[in-house]
């Protein structure tokens, strides 16, 4: 039995996507998901999407990181399979209810809103998330949100003289985030504009973080570094629209690509 795939992406950050709804796809665990994402020896990728039915939207969307690790949200991911759905449609997450939209600009995606108490993120113990007490040598004073999945921002003035590989791991297995944590690193470029390279959990630096890009947006309205309402977020992969309305909602607008179809035969890969 062979099982089909779509190999997408949302500006570099790439996905392997499975569709349980059409397909007989094995049960998913975690050493079956890695060995799908390794770049050497499977498909290759920094997240596995599988597609499912869904009692109460369109379809259910469960990510698995190149780790194998189960993650409640990706927005790139959502704007791929918003990208596959074609029409305006409702996914279920871990991390909530979205809504997708394909616009001109490609997927327009309602993140819901962000979250920042210091138990939503999660923390440890309390601390201001919108600047938080701690730091790890140069990059301190982070900001914390949760929007379906836990983020810390640093503000730095040059985002590409951070030591990310180093320091990225650091921090995403500190004790202070029981889940873990993304780690995102941003620097002012103008009152609409914000610069981000992302360290992903459970995935390393991407080029492309969806969430991230909600998260540091938000962090940078809190702290009055941008201006409330839109702000274009430029990622290595290339540039994101993030808007935070007056009803507290998140609208994350950019493209999705489909690269190439294939099968594979799960048995390759340990199911």
């Amino acid at each position: 039995m062979r099982v089909p795939f779509i190999k997408m992406h949302g500006l570099g950050n790439d996905f392997v996507v499975l569709d349980a709804r059409s397909s007989n796809i094995p049960a998913m665990t975690n050493r079956f998901a890695a060995a799908l994402a390794d770049r050497k020896t499977g498909i290759g990728c920094d997240q596995l999407i599988l597609l499912e039915p869904s009692a109460q939207a369109d379809v259910r969307m469960r990510i698995f990181n190149a780790d194998g690790g189960e993650v409640e949200a990706c927005g790139n991911a959502t704007r791929a399979v918003g990208l596959l759905l074609g029409k305006p449609a409702s996914i279920e997450t871990l991390g909530g209810m979205l809504a997708t939209d394909p616009v001109a600009a490609g997927v327009a995606v309602d993140m819901g809103q962000p979250r920042f108490d210091w138990e939503a993120i999660p923390l440890a113990y309390p601390l201001d998330t919108l600047t938080m007490p701690v730091g790890w040598e140069e990059l301190k004073n982070p900001a914390a949100v949760n929007v379906g999945n836990p983020h810390v921002v640093f503000f730095v003035p040059d985002t590409n003289s951070v030591d990310l590989e180093r320091l990225g791991p650091l921090i995403e297995h500190d004790p202070l985030f029981p889940a873990r944590v993304n780690v995102n690193v941003a620097a002012i470029a103008s009152p609409s504009e914000l610069r981000l390279r992302v360290w992903e959990r459970g995935v390393g630096e991407t080029r492309a973080c969806g969430t991230g890009a909600c998260a540091t947006a938000i962090a940078a309205m809190r702290r009055g570094l941008v201006e409330r309402g839109t702000v274009t977020v430029q990622l290595p992969g290339g540039p994101l629209l993030i808007g935070w309305g007056a009803d507290n909602r998140i609208t994350m607008t950019g493209p999705a690509t489909e690269s190439f179809r294939g099968t594979f035969d799960p048995a390759d890969f340990g199911a």
